[in-house]
């Protein structure tokens, strides 16, 4: 089936209600209607997905199936902002936060199957959950949260990242070059490295993933391996602007003839003195035309 169509099983994974639950509203109330293939096979659109997501929020929130199932799209449409009160954007970071502090794995994948179906993957990264992490930086930070929370959420999103990754098949364009990521040692914080990844993969590049803490010591064997097009690393430990400075001069120097992206914070007062192959996140965006 199409990125588009869904089985019922498809269907009871990304909404989390049961396959059984499912063909029988379907034939009570008649709350969705599958096509058929060619074949005689049932199948679901997002269209179907999008509805059976807002009829479960509707279910949760003491609404009746055979209430809803005689209500119009556009009452559907009225009682999801009822019961949501604020706008959509704020309903997914409310249960995003609310999947964080309860940890609850079940409210998230929900919430992330909703935002990508309304926005895409990367879309969905980039307008959501970048933005939730630097909410939840703030959170650690005034002790809203402890890091087992932070953890419990980081990995099941590096989990949707690498299973997303893992969906990229076709065989690397070799017009377009290679890429080189990792983090230097002590950085653990992989998960916009992995996003970075995955993005470069779907468009078509090579790519070697290193992963977190990679020491300095033998990047220049991994180099002259690799040969990559450019390189892709991060800084998120706090440095001193003098030691920041120095280790991207290094990395630099490593491969003059190879741009290299810095995606992390960069102290400003020192723009100016990194390396010409030194480069930011924004270039890199550019690059990727994210």
């Amino acid at each position: 089936m199409t990125s588009d169509m869904y089985s019922i099983k498809d269907l009871e994974l990304l909404s989390g209600i049961k396959a059984h639950t499912i063909r029988i509203w379907e034939k009570r109330y008649g709350i969705i209607n599958p096509g058929r293939t060619d074949t005689n096979i049932r199948f679901y659109t997002n269209e179907d997905l999008r509805k059976l997501l807002n009829i479960s929020l509707l279910n949760q929130h003491g609404y009746k199936i055979s209430a809803i199932s005689n209500m119009s799209e556009k009452e559907i449409g009225e009682k999801i902002a009822a019961v949501s009160i604020v706008s959509q954007t704020d309903t997914y970071l409310e249960s995003l936060l609310l999947s964080l502090i309860e940890m609850d794995e079940l409210r998230f994948n929900k919430t992330f199957t909703a935002i990508v179906i309304s926005h895409g993957f990367e879309k969905s990264f980039i307008k959501y959950i970048f933005p939730f992490f630097q909410r939840i930086g703030i959170m650690w930070q005034i002790g809203a949260i402890n890091p087992a929370q932070e953890h419990f959420l980081s990995n099941l999103i590096r989990n949707k990242i690498i299973a997303a990754t893992e969906t990229v098949t076709q065989p690397p364009d070799p017009t377009l070059g290679t890429a080189l990521l990792f983090l230097p040692e002590n950085e653990l914080h992989e998960i916009g490295l992995l996003f970075y990844n995955y993005a470069l993969r779907a468009r078509g590049f090579k790519t070697f993933y290193l992963g977190q803490s990679v020491p300095y010591d033998g990047l220049d064997r991994v180099i002259a391996i690799c040969k990559p097009s450019f390189i892709i690393t991060s800084l998120t430990n706090p440095l001193s602007n003098e030691d920041t400075l120095l280790y991207c001069q290094n990395l630099c120097a490593l491969a003059p003839e190879v741009n290299i992206y810095f995606t992390g914070p960069m102290p400003e007062n020192i723009h100016d003195k990194l390396p010409k192959n030194a480069l930011l996140v924004n270039d890199l965006i550019a690059l990727m035309k994210i």
